[in-house]
């Protein structure tokens, strides 16, 4: 008996949003699509929303994902980029919600450890590592859809594996056990 599943994987961004999408039968990876949604062009931060709402419905209507994997954010210095970048992950979350697709986040470090072995891999290192995994031709210009492919890639890597969350007794216990996520 074949088992097939598609997997959608997204880095959300109110710039720019990547994403990618492979099928998986039995245990073998098949490249369906990357691409970036591009939302420069827009000024009003709600239309953003809007549109990166739309635009994974669209996914999800045209590809039938089973299931969802989603950059999280990563802390900065920069609240207000985190609030929007929050936003825009929460609105394709939704999407996804909405049609009751199962959606895993995955922290960058983890994606690229799943990706090249290295945490600390850069975009460049990803997207070559995808590259050879999944028989790519060209790497596209920017690089944010190879993350949302690459988050789609780590979240088949990690299927069937239990993935505990960390419980934190406050701000303390969270810096002291997650000191490289921390700009001094």
């Amino acid at each position: 008996m074949t088992k097939e599943r598609i997997i959608l994987g997204i880095d959300p961004g109110t710039t720019i949003m990547g994403f990618g999408l492979i099928k998986v039968t039995n245990k073998k990876m098949e490249f369906l699509q990357l691409n970036e949604l591009q939302l420069s062009k827009y000024d009003n931060h709600y239309q953003k929303l809007k549109i990166i709402f739309e635009r994974t419905i669209e996914l999800i209507e045209t590809h039938h994902p089973d299931e969802i994997a989603i950059e999280a954010p990563f802390f900065g210095k920069n609240v207000q980029s985190m609030l929007k970048l929050g936003r825009a992950q929460g609105v394709a979350m939704a999407a996804g919600l909405s049609r009751d697709i199962p959606i895993t986040e995955y922290e960058p470090k983890k994606i690229k450890m799943a990706i090249t072995g290295n945490g600390n891999a850069s975009k460049e290192q990803v997207a070559k590592m995808l590259q050879q995994l999944l028989g790519l031709k060209e790497l596209p210009k920017n690089l944010d859809s190879t993350d949302g492919l690459a988050a789609a890639v780590c979240h088949h890597f990690n299927s069937g594996k239990v993935i505990a969350g960390k419980s934190y007794s406050g701000w303390d216990a969270f810096v002291k056990q997650n000191e490289d996520r921390v700009n001094k």
